[in-house]
Formats: structure tokens, sequence, C-alpha cells
């Protein structure tokens, strides 16, 4: 069956079961009469699945493109601070900065809370397995934007009666999210029955989602350098131990077509297309004023880097041109719509802006750059880091091609830009880290929370911030999102001790992982 039949019959019934769900605060979700109790698992994972992957919700939009992307400098815009409240001028924006933390827990983990209540009472280990992993993912990007957050009380609103979580601190989350790894990974049993077709990134693959864990594992595991080496060591060498995605074949990653609803489409695609990329825009007329930034463009550029033409487009009049020599990025804290503002570079619209593109959830790129640290550090022997190295960089390239041909990266252009660019062995600690993760960097467009995680965690690449007029941060490039304000009043007492604990709720604050 078509994978967008399947979308729509699931979306169809998890309907008529009473699965969905407004976006309201957190203590309203929590009593929500109308909450089915007896869902179907196999719908409510699906669910899971594409609210997970910021389905055209203005999740990704807000989250993702206009925050994080911005600060990381994947992308500039022109807007000002005050005006927009995101973007790379470090305003604050309660709506935007807030989404991802009111849309996570009503669309994405109460869904897995009543997927993995119902599979355990049908006694479906395997089912049970994916949902939890799946579901450390996304607390894990949740508590990576905003620190401590409800975790442990989270989601007993119905039917425990607990309107008021406690926010759990980010180091007890962070034990509790490998822990749960190892445990879902352990708990998988061959020929137990899987979610099948309803699993649009594995299709009930086990192998696979054991890969999919790992790989979650080390991501954890490296996030922790700064804050406990050793633990960040042995967790890291268990999950290099049990095995990570290093091959193409195990990338997660979701399918989406250009036909039927908008549910399947890319919402990435979908969103930043939509709301600023329009196609009849031209490269000119873009709502939000967004486009690649200076410093992402002429990285590229200075390096004779082929993803260029892949990702990257300037209007000619109508004519997207993908040549290398006129690609140009708008420098970060432009405040005013420039008059050659058509001239700079934007997403491809044959690769990153199809609506049957795909959303690579996790690949072997990202595997390789995080085995290049850890071999980096001593950490494993299986191979080395320059070898790591160039294995992330070829893995990169390699992806785009599942975006169209447009996207195609030969492989005697690849060859060459690797054999060009060897990790300098030679080099400082400190400049080997520069280079891998400068490379992390670009490989990490379109998952612009990982990037941004992964940046504050290493400073790498070494980014200029912007001072733009009615920025909140004097300058600084942000370190965290602040929570919601309705928190703030409605659930304050656990408000309150998370702030007493972590600090201030604005943008400078430093998560635990976050040390300086």
């Amino acid at each position: 069956m078509p994978r967008f039949k399947i979308y729509q019959s699931i979306l169809a019934l998890g309907l008529l079961a009473g699965l969905s769900s407004c976006d309201k605060d957190f203590e309203e979700i929590n009593t929500n009469p109308n909450a089915s109790t007896n869902g179907n698992p196999d719908f409510l994972f699906s669910q899971a699945i594409l609210k997970g992957n910021y389905v055209l919700d203005r999740t990704y939009f807000y989250t993702s493109y206009l925050g994080a992307g911005m600060y990381i400098q994947h992308y500039a815009n022109y807007k000002d601070a005050s005006l927009a409240g995101m973007g790379d001028k470090y305003g604050v924006n309660d709506l935007y900065q807030g989404f991802y933390f009111t849309y996570l827990y009503p669309n994405v983990l109460e869904n897995l809370r009543q997927c993995i209540e119902g599979a355990n009472k049908a006694g479906h280990v395997n089912k049970v397995a994916a949902a939890r992993i799946w579901r450390v993912l996304h607390f894990q990007r949740l508590t990576d934007l905003y620190g401590d957050v409800p975790y442990k009380h989270a989601l007993k609103g119905y039917p425990e009666n607990e309107f008021l979580p406690a926010y759990d601190p980010q180091s007890e989350i962070y034990d509790g999210l490998l822990t749960e790894l190892e445990q879902a990974i352990n708990s998988f049993q061959a020929g137990a029955p899987t979610f099948g077709p309803a699993d649009f990134i594995y299709q009930g693959d086990i192998p696979k989602w054991k890969k999919f864990g790992y790989s979650l594992m080390l991501r954890l595991a490296m996030r922790l350098t700064k804050v406990d080496e050793n633990k960040a060591k042995t967790w890291a060498q268990k999950a290099i131990a049990g095995g990570v995605i290093e091959n193409a074949v195990d990338i997660a990653a979701v399918k989406y077509f250009n036909s039927g609803q908008v549910y399947n489409y890319n919402p990435i695609a979908y969103e930043i297309g939509a709301q600023d990329y329009k196609a009849d825009a031209y490269g000119d007329g873009n709502v939000e004023g967004g486009k690649y930034s200076q410093a992402f463009i002429d990285f590229l550029r200075s390096n004779n880097d082929p993803r260029l033409g892949a990702i990257a487009v300037t209007y000619n009049g109508t004519t997207p041109d993908t040549t290398a020599a006129i690609a140009r990025g708008l420098p970060s804290g432009t405040g005013n719509k420039p008059n050659n503002f058509k001239t700079y570079s934007e997403p491809n619209p044959a690769t990153i802006l199809r609506n049957d593109a795909p959303l690579l959830v996790m690949t072997n790129s990202e595997m390789s750059f995080l085995l290049a640290e850890a071999a980096l550090r001593g950490w494993t022997n299986t191979n080395t880091a320059s070898a790591y190295f160039k294995n992330g960089i070829e893995n990169n390239m390699r992806n785009w091609a599942r975006f169209g041909a447009a996207g195609v990266i030969t492989e005697p252009r690849i060859s060459d830009y690797v054999g060009n660019h060897p990790l300098n062995t030679a080099g400082t600690f400190a400049d080997q880290m520069n280079q891998i993760h400068s490379q992390f960097w670009v490989a990490l467009l379109l998952d612009e929370l990982e990037c941004f995680a992964n940046w504050r965690r290493t400073g790498y690449p070494v980014l200029t911030p912007t001072n733009a007029p009615g920025n909140q941060t004097n300058g600084v490039i942000p370190r965290r999102f602040p929570y919601l304000q309705t928190e703030r009043s409605n659930n304050k007492s656990a408000y309150e001790a998370a702030l007493a604990r972590q600090g201030a709720d604005n943008l400078l604050t430093r998560v635990w992982w976050d040390k300086k």
C-alpha cells in the first residue's frame, strides 16, 4: 500500500478514536476528558512518529528554523529582534521559544505513553521497546532546549491527577534516558510482534531499531563530555560495542510524498517553504527575510565544497542557479532588507524544499563524526579519528542523493574533497575538534536542534555573534530557550524550583551539560 494511503488511514482512524490533541497548557492537556484510554498502539506510534517529525504544526519553523538554525548561523534574516522576537538577533518571543515545550507533551509524549501502556497490556515487547527509544529521542531534544523539564512526573494528569509536575534536574533526566535506552534495546525479542507498516522509520526491523538505540546512546554519552567525562566514556564505549549506525541502509529516515493531503509532505520542506521561501517569491519576497548565512556559505565556498550546489541556489530572475561562483550568504544581524536581497543564497527547491524529500532522523554521518571524536579521546580502537572523519564527510555527501538527482555528488568530487581536507592529526586536540565539528556543523544542516546542542557542547565552529539593537543577550549567542509564560503562573512552585537549581530563565543560562 502506498505510504500516503497508510498515513490517511491512520490519521482518519486516529481522529475517530479521539487521538488528536489541541495545543493547550500542559495542565489542561493532562485533564482532557476526551482522551482515549484504549487507543490502538500502532496508530498511536504512527502519530508519534509524524508529530515527532515536526509535522506541519510550526514546530520546526519556530523552534528549529527561526530559533536554533539562526543561532548557529546556518541561516540569517533581516527582521528586527524587537518585532520578530526570534531569528539571528537574539530576541525573546514566548510563542516561538515556548512552542516546543507546549507542543511535545500532548502531541508526542502523551501518544507514546498511551502506546506503551497498550502494547504492555498486549505483551508486545518489541512495540514497547521501539516506542521507548522514540520517547528517549524526544525527551532528549526537550531537555537540551530548556534544561530541567517535567520527566518522571510528566503525563500523570490522567488518570493519576498529578497536574503540577515537578521539573527534574537535567542530570537525572540524562541518567534516566541512558538507562531507558539500555533497557529498551535489551528487551527486543526475535519473532515477537512489531509495529510493521505502522513504523514509518524501520517497518519493524529489530536490528535497525537496536542500532538506532545505540546511536542515541552515543549521542547522549558525548553530550556529557564537559560535565562528566568518565560517565561519557563508559556510555560511549557501551554504545560503540552495541553497534551504531555506520551504513547507509541503517539510517533512520521517514519517506514523504508529493501527493495527497499535506500530512504526506516533508514537514521541513513544507514549513520553511510555506512560511519563508515561497515558490513564487523567487528569492526576493521571503516572508521572514531568511537566507543562508554568510558564515555558512563562506565556509562552503572557501573549501570548494561540492555540497554547495546540492543545497543552495541563487535566483537569476525566476531561475534558481546553483553556480558556486555567485553563491553568497546574508550577514547575520542584518537589520534591514538589502537592495540586493535577491542575490543571496537560499535552500535549493530541487532538494531541500521538495515535498517528497526524506526526513533524516539519525544518519551514518552523525555517528561517524561522534566516533571520530571518541577515537580522538582514545575511547575506541576500532578505527582512527582520521578514518571516521573521512567517513563522516563522505557519508553526508552521499546522503544528499536521497533528496533527488539535484543532490547527487559524484564519487570523483567526493574523493577530491576528502583528499584535500584530511584531519590534521599533527594538530592539537582543539585543532582536530574544530575540524571534526565544523564538518559536523555542515552535515547537520536541517537537524538544527542537534546542531545547536552540539555547538553548545563543543564550541565549534567558532561563530561571530551579532549585536543588533533590541537584542536580549548583549550580543551573545543564546544557550537555551526560555520556558513558557504560562508555566511561570500555572506551575509556579515547580518552575521556581527549577530556576533555583539551574539559574535565571533567560537565553544565556547554560543547561547542566553545557558548562564552560
